[in-house]
């Protein structure tokens, strides 16, 4: 389908660099969610908004937009973001739902699951950097990425993961190679890691608009600043350019602002 998108694009003469970019932007949606859905849409452009300035924010949105008209969806178009942040965090996990999903993961036979989720939520790895995560990384008790410019960002795996991952990988009796693989023993892609999550939503009973890979680093975002509270550390933790998109974590979700003024406002 990316194929004939490219073609569409092309024939409405739009200049390389324009398709080059519309067709990186459409990639990354499907690196996320395996469909279209006005649900996996709208997950996205939070995603989006998290991670890039607000001008590539609407351009990844112009060119999903130009793919929804392509597939015949143009109902379900996404407007493009403001300058100004928002005032909530949106769709994002709970601690509640987070440690009911990790006692239940941790009871299935392989807890391959359990130690996916719990990756993403105790480092803060983006699922892009999760899939190149090795035996050899856990044993280091890090990560380096590198990144633009030359920089490295560290990846720490605490030390309480670090020692239930060694014992995990005792037990497959793994020394080396990926630490997430799918069934045909090969490095899972970030694509399945999404699916997989929106399984086990499901089947537990979850929202699965709140199981998804991003809504696990909010997660950290959202303890680590709650107990430590050094808001310029969980900006290098998290590979921000700036401290500004940091601060989205210093504000509640929707749904703890519901609870506070349910419980605050009694007049």
């Amino acid at each position: 389908m990316i194929d004939k998108f490219k073609t569409y694009l092309e024939q409405g003469n739009m200049a390389g660099n324009t398709v080059a970019a519309y067709l990186t932007a459409v990639r990354g949606y499907f690196a996320h969610h395996e469909d279209v859905s006005r649900c996996n849409l709208l997950a996205h452009k939070v995603w989006l908004i998290d991670n890039f300035k607000p001008k590539t924010v609407n351009l990844h949105i112009q060119a999903i937009n130009r793919y929804l008209n392509f597939v015949g969806h143009s109902e379900w178009r996404l407007k493009g973001v403001k300058v100004q942040q928002r005032l909530f965090l949106e769709n994002v996990i709970s601690n509640a739902d987070y440690n009911f999903l990790k006692t239940a993961l941790s009871r299935e036979p392989r807890r391959e699951s359990y130690f996916m989720v719990r990756f993403l939520a105790a480092t803060g790895a983006r699922v892009s950097e999760l899939v190149q995560m090795k035996v050899e990384h856990v044993l280091a008790g890090h990560f380096d990425l590198y990144c633009k410019g030359g920089k490295v960002r560290r990846l720490y795996i605490p030390r309480l993961l670090r020692d239930e991952a060694l014992g995990w990988m005792r037990e497959q009796q793994r020394t080396t190679g990926y630490l997430f693989l799918n069934r045909y023993g090969e490095r899972i892609t970030a694509r399945g890691i999404a699916f997989r999550l929106k399984t086990i939503a499901l089947r537990y009973g979850l929202d699965p608009r709140v199981v998804y890979p991003h809504s696990f680093r909010h997660r950290y975002a959202k303890n680590f600043i709650e107990r430590c509270g050094d808001i310029a550390l969980l900006a290098d933790l998290l590979g921000h350019e700036s401290i500004e998109t940091t601060r989205i974590y210093l504000r509640r979700t929707a749904g703890e602002q519901r609870e506070v003024v349910d419980e605050v406002v009694n007049w």
